[in-house]
């Protein structure tokens, strides 16, 4: 009997890389999307060797027009049934939203926005056919507030939670079978917090981080609990509490001064 198939994007580092090993413990076979190819073999191989599965690298840039839809299509081509999605794949960038490109500005939407609407749009459907299926969204606590020189990032966050919990919503009144679930992680120790290529550094000390491997399993733990939405971290948590009890101008008022102090 063959193994059931994850699919996860931004595969190749961080809380994407967690994923994966995760996924490959609980014996699906995996398809390993990114933009680095060395980083997605080395990772194939390891879970090649260490889970005794099978493990398929696709590179791809999901920034790129029909990006979404040429994946679907290769999968398709290859004859896999993916059982289990999960959009990991997501852009940041730091900074005046004035001083940043507009052509980085519009990958954070592409990829955030776009192409984690496509493939779900995709593989929802493929799953609803099958009567079963797991798709899990990499949100942010971000996307629970305005964020200034954050804004597009915080935003295109917003958009991921309210389309998977509506989503969700959907699927199970559908009686699809197919669970969809936003997970929200607060700072995580990822490359992400310190990257040259999201414009400034985000000063963050570590004891507010998460690791990406607690966070990659809380997620997967929550999907397959059929929660909606979840946000790892007690400290996580609380801050939602906050949010909701204060203004919005308020709450933007204070974290655009808190990055604006903290950023390099």
């Amino acid at each position: 009997m063959s193994n059931k198939t994850a699919l996860v994007t931004g595969a190749s580092e961080g809380i994407g890389a967690e994923f994966v090993k995760i996924l490959a413990s609980l014996g699906y076979d995996l398809i390993l999307v990114a933009r680095s190819e060395d980083k997605l073999n080395q990772l194939a191989d390891r879970t090649r060797n260490e889970f005794e599965v099978n493990s398929s690298v696709i590179v791809a840039d999901l920034s790129k027009e029909n990006a979404a839809q040429d994946l679907f299509q290769t999968i398709e081509a290859n004859g896999s049934q993916v059982d289990f999605l999960v959009n990991n794949a997501g852009l940041l960038q730091n900074g005046f939203f004035t001083k940043l490109s507009l052509e980085k500005q519009e990958a954070i939407i592409s990829v955030n926005i776009m192409a984690l609407t496509s493939l779900t749009h995709l593989f929802a459907n493929q799953m609803a056919l099958q009567g079963s299926g797991h798709i899990l969204n990499v949100a942010s606590l971000a996307g629970w507030m305005a964020i200034p020189n954050q804004n597009v990032y915080a935003a295109s966050k917003a958009y991921a939670v309210s389309f998977s919990q509506a989503l969700s919503n959907e699927m199970v009144a559908a009686n699809s079978g197919v669970q969809v679930t936003a997970l929200c992680p607060g700072y995580t120790a990822t490359k992400m917090m310190d990257n040259p290529e999201q414009g400034a550094t985000l000063r963050i000390p570590s004891s507010m981080m998460m690791s990406a491997k607690d966070v990659a399993e809380i997620g997967i733990k929550a999907c397959f609990a059929g929660k909606d939405i979840v946000v790892p971290g007690l400290a996580n948590k609380f801050t939602t509490i906050i949010i909701r009890l204060f203004s919005k101008s308020l709450v933007t008022r204070i974290f655009g001064s808190f990055y604006r102090k903290n950023m390099d």
